[in-house]
Order: C-alpha cells, then sequence, then structure tokens
C-alpha cells in the first residue's frame, strides 16, 4: 500500500506545475487512464468476442430447437459450439475484473488515516472545496448540497448521469436489435424479460457508487465509466 501510495504521491508532484492543489485528484484521473490502456487489449477482444457471439446465434437457436426438451444436451452442445469457434462466453468480463484491484486499492488508500506507519498526507488534497478521502455524506454535513464541496459532487453526479444516459440508449438498442432466442416453442428462457429490463438500468448504479465511496475512489469510477462508454461506442459501433 505504501508503494501505492507513494505512486500516486509522485503523480501528483510531477502535475503540480500545472494543476496546483488539484494535482492529486489529476494524478488519479492519469492514474485511471494508464489502467485503462494497460486494459484495452482485453477490451478489444471483448468486443471481438461480442461480436463472434452474435453472430452465433443462429446455431444456438438451431440448438435450442432441436435440444428443447434435454437442457443438459443443450448446455454441452452450446459449449461444445463456443470451443469449436474459439469463443469464450466470459471474455466480456475479463476487462472488469481486472480494473477491480486498481479500484480497491484506491478506495484503502483514502479510507486510512495511516499508511507504513506514516500519516496519509494525500487525505490533505483536495478536487477544489471537496477533500479526496471524504465522501458526498461529508460534503453535504459542510455547506451542504451547493456548499463548496456539494457542488464538486454535483458536478460528478451530472458526469454520471449524462454517461449513464448514454449508455442507457446503446444498451436498449444493442439489446432489441438482439431479441431472446427462444427455448422452444412459446417458450423463453427463463427470467430472460427481467434481465432484458433491468440491465440497461445498471448504467446507473455509477451514482449509488459515486455517492458512498470517498472522493478519490469516485473519481476513478467516473473516468474509468467515461472512458469505458467512449471506448465502448468505438469498438461496438
Amino acid at each position: 500500500m505504501s508503494v501505492f501510495a507513494d505512486l500516486v504521491q509522485h503523480l501528483a508532484d510531477l502535475l503540480q506545475p500545472l494543476f496546483g492543489a488539484t494535482a492529486a485528484a489529476a494524478a488519479i484521473v492519469l492514474f485511471t487512464a494508464l489502467v485503462r490502456l494497460l486494459v484495452h487489449p482485453l477490451s478489444r477482444a471483448a468486443a471481438r468476442g461480442q461480436k463472434a457471439r452474435t453472430a452465433l446465434q443462429p446455431k444456438i437457436a438451431e440448438l435450442r430447437k432441436r435440444h428443447a426438451k434435454n437442457p443438459e444436451k443443450l448446455q454441452k452442445a452450446v459449449l461444445e459450439l463456443h470451443t469449436e469457434e474459439k469463443v469464450s462466453p466470459l471474455s466480456g468480463c475479463l476487462p472488469s475484473l481486472f480494473q477491480l484491484p486498481a479500484f480497491f486499492l484506491l478506495y484503502h488508500l483514502f479510507s486510512n488515516t495511516e499508511i507504513g506507519g506514516r500519516t496519509n498526507e494525500l487525505l490533505t488534497h483536495q478536487l477544489f472545496a471537496a477533500p479526496l478521502g471524504e465522501r458526498w455524506t461529508d460534503a453535504l454535513g459542510d455547506g451542504g448540497m451547493f456548499g463548496g464541496a456539494g457542488l464538486v459532487y454535483v458536478g460528478l453526479f451530472a458526469l454520471v448521469t449524462a454517461v449513464a444516459a448514454f449508455n442507457y440508449r446503446r444498451t436498449k438498442s444493442m439489446m432489441a436489435a438482439a431479441p431472446a432466442v427462444p427455448v422452444g416453442e412459446g417458450q423463453q428462457v427463463p427470467g430472460m424479460g427481467a434481465m432484458t429490463k433491468a440491465m440497461p438500468l445498471m448504467s446507473f448504479f455509477t451514482l449509488f457508487t459515486v455517492a458512498v465511496v470517498p472522493l478519490a475512489a469516485a473519481l476513478y469510477v467516473v473516468t474509468s465509466t467515461t472512458w469505458s462508454a467512449v471506448e465502448r461506442a468505438v469498438l461496438y459501433r
């Protein structure tokens, strides 16, 4: 943890001439961008996997008709099809999984008053009037929604809402273009209807995350989510 704290501090020192008091916040945004660049090859692979899975849908539909009364045989046949076509059903999860360690490192870094037996000086840094180690509830208690710190969160919430709305529209259009495949005559995959309705709304869960984690971790989430929206728009166009 202390090594990671030193990394963030060094990045902040490098950015100090450009960003002044908000250098640590800029360092977190830069760190997030570096993480996303490292994960980008996985994102490209996930996009190729998604396109390949979409191309397999007619074959999967045929398998569903053929094995409609034998779920175990259907599952085995679908897995064999993915193996033959060299398509991984889980490839889309890898980019998110590889980002989790970076998020939790930032979360813990800005949640502890001491790092390696020393006072955590990063907690003294701010994004404008909002300390990086505090949460939205702290901002509400110190000036309210439209106080200095509260306005920082208003800006973050506005950005997150705009990105979530963009993702919502894209997800709805993509799911409309690829409707649920029937299992058999008059039947659909159990729970698929509810999942189809709920999935587009998951984009707005980021609002809750930003509200409850330290501001430094919220910056990571906002930056990563915005990057992801732009990246997916390019890769899935």
